[in-house]
């Protein structure tokens, strides 16, 4: 009899285990099966973009993997985003947000939430790129990292390893020089810098908020 209900304690167990495991995953979706680009738009210079173990390796001409596919009809305004980025010495990326496919150039709608450990660029990982920049290297190259990004109403928030790297409010009247970085809705981007950065990219989610 013992035997018996240590046998079901234990299966119990693994089911709530399981059961957290499923809860805490909830409202997160991927982009990016690790596997294709299916869902992926790139134009100009597209062979910046490969996979390799299931990861999205971006080295080459300047170029910009846009999210076409079929979640939230790829706009977002309030949402999470959260990826494992990894840099090599030396190289710059982007994460975009409420932006739109280009045939190329850089995307002039808008935020990108800077991707640089070690260029010469000083706006390090973490920066709302030229609105808000982070002057510290918070994490290294060659090493995995979780870049977490948040966007409430006219509110952003980036995490670094989740830790709180920029927090920023869209005030109400922008410069006219703003152009299209501001708050609006969109879809994202992974960004190719140049032909001697090497980054990478896996585990792509978002969170679609209200």
């Amino acid at each position: 009899m013992r035997k018996t209900i240590s046998l079901l304690s234990l299966v119990l167990l693994l089911a709530n285990v399981h059961g957290y495991a499923q809860k805490s995953k909830k409202g997160w979706i991927p982009l990016f099966d690790g596997k294709t680009f299916t869902g992926w738009k790139v134009g100009d210079n597209a062979s910046t973009f490969s996979i390799e173990n299931g990861s999205i390796v971006v080295n080459g001409p300047v170029a910009h993997l846009f999210y076409d596919g079929p979640v939230n009809n790829h706009s977002f305004k309030n949402f999470e985003f959260k990826t494992q980025v990894m840099t090599t010495p030396g190289s710059n990326s982007g994460i975009y947000f409420h932006t739109e496919y280009q045939q190329g150039s850089w995307p002039a709608k808008g935020y990108e939430v800077q991707v640089n450990n070690s260029h010469t660029d000083w706006r390090r990982t973490g920066s709302l790129y030229n609105i808000q920049d982070v002057k510290d290297t918070l994490v290294k190259d060659n090493v995995w990292y979780t870049e977490h990004i948040i966007v409430k109403d006219k509110h952003v928030t980036i995490k670094i390893n989740d830790k709180v790297a920029v927090e920023y409010d869209e005030p109400a009247e922008l410069p006219k020089n703003r152009g299209g970085r501001r708050i609006d809705a969109g879809t994202f981007a992974l960004q190719g810098h140049d032909p001697k950065s090497k980054v990478y990219f896996k585990d792509i989610y978002v969170k679609p908020l209200p």
